[in-house]
């Protein structure tokens, strides 16, 4: 009973998540990667040692490419540069290649090279938007299917209008603190992005499934108690089970994160903090905002 007890004190935290998340997305803003905006993606390796940053973007100057981000990489060890620049002509790759692999001291490798132009970005972030929505409405009609047969004391359609508010707090958050970090690194938002987003809304809708069906079972167990009573029972019923699953996954994301390749450390990134702020909602906002509507129907 804890968490129905202090529950406006979780659903005002959850809440003022929320905000200062939308403020840091909407005050520094998402960068597109070249995925949505069209863009090459060059990884150079390095034998032995490896110039500094300013040399690299000097380089890419010299040869009338400039605004490109630099990413530093390395490990089992090679040291390289990630390299984010504009759609590239093959010529300007070329010559990239023939700079460095004849720069004196260093002896530069291409290690992978990527060219997206920005019809084929707008194409992938059309599609991206899309399957946000799809996933959604398709959740939407889950629950309110799921929970047909449970309309009392709080009808079913609210267990899926529910599950839409948390959903919204479990990627807002997220993407609300990717927007802080990004101010501050330069990271983009690229295709991976996006499958984190999507990954957070299957695992954590499944992880409020799971409370709401006990509520459901024992509603129908235990139809003399009281209500918030049943939802604080249920609660502490799945607890145990949703925080180790939702560990069990972060624990793989964590090595993920810090010895994985580059590119997929923004994924393990928000994945985890998705995760986190997941079985957060699933436990501190969801059980909590069922019980608070149903003393607001009681008022009506």
């Amino acid at each position: 009973m804890f968490i129905v007890k202090y529950k406006k004190i979780f659903l005002a935290l959850s809440v003022i998540l929320m905000i200062v998340s939308i403020v840091f997305i909407f005050t520094f803003g998402l960068k597109l990667g070249i995925d949505f905006k069209g863009g090459a993606l060059l990884e150079l390796d390095f034998v032995g040692d490896r110039p500094e940053a300013d040399s690299v973007q000097n380089s890419l100057n010299s040869l009338g490419i400039n605004q490109a981000l630099i990413q530093p990489t390395g490990g089992d060890g090679y040291l390289g540069y990630l390299i984010k620049t504009r759609d590239l002509t093959e010529e300007e790759h070329q010559k990239i290649l023939a700079f460095w692999s004849k720069a004196g001291k260093y002896n530069a490798t291409e290690k992978s090279y990527t060219s997206i132009g920005p019809s084929v970005g707008s194409e992938l972030a059309r599609k991206a938007i899309l399957s946000m929505i799809f996933v959604i409405i398709a959740i939407i009609l889950f629950i309110t299917y799921a929970f047909r047969k449970v309309s009392k004391p709080v009808p079913s359609w609210k267990y899926g209008i529910i599950t839409i508010i948390t959903l919204l707090h479990d990627i807002i958050i997220p993407t609300g603190i990717f927007a802080l970090v990004s101010h501050y690194t330069g990271a983009e938002v690229d295709t991976l992005f996006v499958l984190a987003l999507l990954t957070i809304l299957g695992l954590s809708v499944h992880d409020k499934i799971v409370v709401f069906d006990r509520i459901r079972e024992n509603l129908r167990d235990e139809e003399q108690k009281d209500f918030a009573e049943t939802v604080g029972k249920s609660t502490k019923e799945t607890i145990v089970r949703s925080i180790n699953i939702t560990l069990t996954i972060i624990g793989v994301l964590v090595p993920l994160y810090f010895f994985g390749p580059e590119t997929t450390k923004n994924f393990a990134f928000i994945l985890t903090i998705g995760l986190f702020f997941g079985i957060y909602s699933s436990l501190f906002f969801a059980s909590p905002m069922l019980v608070w509507i149903k003393e607001w129907q009681d008022r009506k």
